[in-house]
């Protein structure tokens, strides 16, 4: 399972997701394991099968198991933590913000890897996911790791295009079933 498997599932009227996805998956500004990372990430939080063992085995052919596991762990957390903050962002009563989570987020600093390169992770599924309140915490946090907005683009840029991809694939199943 390869890149090419992934963009013969796109049909032709979404050729420009084709090109996207293959231009995104060769960041300039990031490094193969930090796209790599954040695909995994990506995949994970998107959940299309196709989409996610494709990507789960170009994972594997490139990342060690502790960068596999924090790929996971980023689509685990911010998968709770971008809804209970969309929510704390949305809500038109503050008192909610004085309210302590309660829910337990110790693989935030528990995950084994770098911790800007986490924050690279969770900023992409935070942008799948919508969640403008952990977009901004991972952009100061990933602003302080000396990441440039070009690579914070990069790995968005990542989560859009595979998220696009996902949705037009699993469109197309419907379609055909």
């Amino acid at each position: 399972m390869t890149l090419e498997n992934i963009k013969s599932l796109i049909p032709d009227y979404a050729k420009d997701q084709r090109v996207n996805l293959g231009n995104v998956l060769k960041a300039e500004n990031l490094s193969e394991e930090q796209v790599m990372m954040v695909a995994l990430a990506s995949a994970f939080t998107i959940g299309q099968a196709d989409i996610l063992k494709n990507i789960d085995t170009m994972a594997t052919d490139l990342l060690d198991e502790a960068h596999i596991q924090a790929a996971k762990t980023a689509a685990a957390l911010m998968g709770m933590n971008n809804i209970y903050y969309r929510f704390l962002h949305l809500s038109k009563y503050a008192e909610f913000m004085q309210l302590p989570a309660r829910l337990r987020m110790q693989g935030l600093q528990g995950h084994g890897i770098d911790q800007g390169d986490f924050e690279l992770m969770a900023q992409a599924v935070s942008a799948i996911n919508g969640c403008g309140m952990c977009i901004e915490s991972h952009n100061a946090a990933l602003l302080k790791h000396d990441f440039s907005k070009v690579q914070i683009q990069d790995a968005v840029r990542i989560g859009a295009v595979l998220k696009a991809v996902a949705d037009i694939v699993e469109a197309e199943k419907t379609l055909n079933t």
